[in-house]
């Protein structure tokens, strides 16, 4: 029952709910004056409700281009993609995830108050779902509730690493005090990330200066942001629309596209201006209480992923893969998953190589392209325990579709190879997972510093 009510509050109340809370609240506790403390809060949610409203105009805008470029393929895969939202009903539906819902936040504010972690997770109440559905498919196949949440709960362990070891980069690329990413199905691509990263620089990829403010110079009022964004929409209109380019109707559909794009392009840095606004109290309040000779700590707190999707670099990287694993998705051998639903929400996957990449395009689409297409191997082995999963809460299948997973959520290698640990039932496997968890974390703790400043330098090389 106490979990039940749980669920319809997270149903009730959004983000644009529960992060001004927790921004009043912070506030309040950091001697924020109560009448900044308020406005602090309110600017966050209004953020965040523009966020909401901006990309609830866009993507249904776009979403039929994506569909009707995939189906154009006429390729036609036995995995079909479901997208995110239909993967977060069958977590929420779950006996084993429902457990995790609490449990899951209990071990989230427990960890940030023991200062185990500088992250703030709960911040982002919502996509705890992402733990719940590796949970859900681990019991599924053993019936140990053990196993379940022994997954999660080392999924939940690896993703707050992550978010720590991207905090003070995301939160500097994208101009947000104090606040990071936590979702474990973006996060998971920090290590690699770093890793691509170095090697792409090493390969000389590093001197490929294609930043949106390289753009621009290079490519005059055209490399404008919504300029950019104009183009990129009318290529991606036109590639939705190859089959009838000889119709009106057709092009009406790829000149919307491409304003609509550029309006997100516009609009977005606007919104994300007054979300930025609630985090400088917070951030002023901190330092004085440094100053004071308090013992500090610097904290971030999580934030949903809308923060991040329309900023210029992630817009027009995460956009330019959509047609780039269609393509992918058809010629991998071995590959049976078909991408549709979720390849909208790519933008909001590549944030983590924006970030570590510091806006540099070309290396985001090498590095997405292959960390995407390693995906669709793990969700072509998942699918039927997914599938098993979902139709046992009750979700329709497509007609005429024989399995289904979410390109958005079950493609992380790194959640997938954990996930494959706890499935096999193997104590070695198992313990060697925990034993690079511990390492990695200690390592870090112990370089944290040295370790923020190569992630800043290295990108001060690369500009």
């Amino acid at each position: 029952m106490f979990l039940e009510t749980l669920k319809q509050i997270f149903d009730t109340f959004g983000a644009q709910i529960f992060v001004p809370f927790i921004i009043f609240i912070v506030a309040l506790f950091l001697k924020v004056q109560v009448k900044k403390a308020f406005f602090a809060a309110l600017y966050a949610g209004i953020g965040l409700q523009g966020f909401t409203l901006l990309l609830n105009a866009f993507i249904p805008v776009i979403m039929p281009v994506v569909q009707q470029m995939v189906e154009s393929t006429g390729v036609k895969l036995p995995v079909f993609d479901i997208g995110w939202q239909a993967t977060a009903v069958v977590a929420y539906s779950t006996e084993v995830g429902m457990i995790f819902l609490g449990l899951g936040i209990l071990l989230q504010i427990v960890l940030f108050l023991a200062r185990w972690t500088n992250i703030f997770q709960p911040g982002d109440l919502w996509n705890n779902y992402s733990y719940m559905v590796w949970g859900s498919m681990i019991y599924l196949i053993t019936d140990s509730m053990a196993l379940a949440i022994g997954c999660m709960i080392v999924l939940n362990l690896y993703s707050l690493l992550f978010s720590e070891m991207i905090a003070r980069r995301w939160s500097t690329y994208f101009n947000y005090p104090n606040c990071t990413i936590v979702q474990l199905h973006h996060v998971g691509t920090v290590p690699f990330g770093i890793g691509m990263n170095w090697i792409l620089d090493k390969l000389g990829a590093g001197k490929i200066n294609l930043s949106p403010s390289d753009l621009q110079k290079k490519l005059g009022f055209l490399g404008e942001p919504i300029a950019l964004g104009l183009l990129l929409g009318l290529f991606l209109g036109i590639m939705g629309n190859l089959k009838e380019l000889g119709t009106l109707a057709s092009w009406g559909e790829i000149a919307t596209v491409g304003v609509a794009t550029a309006a997100v392009m516009a609009i977005f840095p606007k919104v994300s201006g007054i979300f930025a606004q609630a985090f400088l109290p917070l951030t002023e309040a901190a330092k004085k209480k440094g100053k004071q000779g308090s013992k500090s700590r610097e904290w971030y707190l999580g934030v949903n992923d809308a923060a991040g999707y329309g900023e210029a670099a992630t817009l027009i990287s995460g956009i330019t893969l959509i047609p780039i694993m269609v393509l992918m998705a058809l010629i991998l051998p071995g590959n049976e998953v078909l991408p549709v639903v979720d390849l909208i929400a790519l933008p909001f996957m590549v944030q983590g190589l924006v970030a570590i990449m510091n806006g540099n395009i070309f290396k985001v689409l090498v590095s997405g392209t292959i960390w995407f297409s390693l995906g669709l191997y793990l969700a072509t082995y998942t699918a039927p325990i997914f599938t098993q999963v979902a139709t046992e809460v009750g979700v329709s299948i497509p007609t005429g579709v024989l399995l289904i997973t979410s390109f958005g959520i079950l493609t992380k290698p790194i959640a997938g190879l954990i996930f494959l640990a706890f499935l096999s039932q193997s104590w070695l496997l198992i313990g060697l997972v925990i034993a690079i968890y511990a390492v990695s974390y200690f390592l870090f703790k112990k370089k944290k510093e040295a370790f923020y400043s190569y992630m800043e330098n290295m990108n001060s090389r690369a500009a």
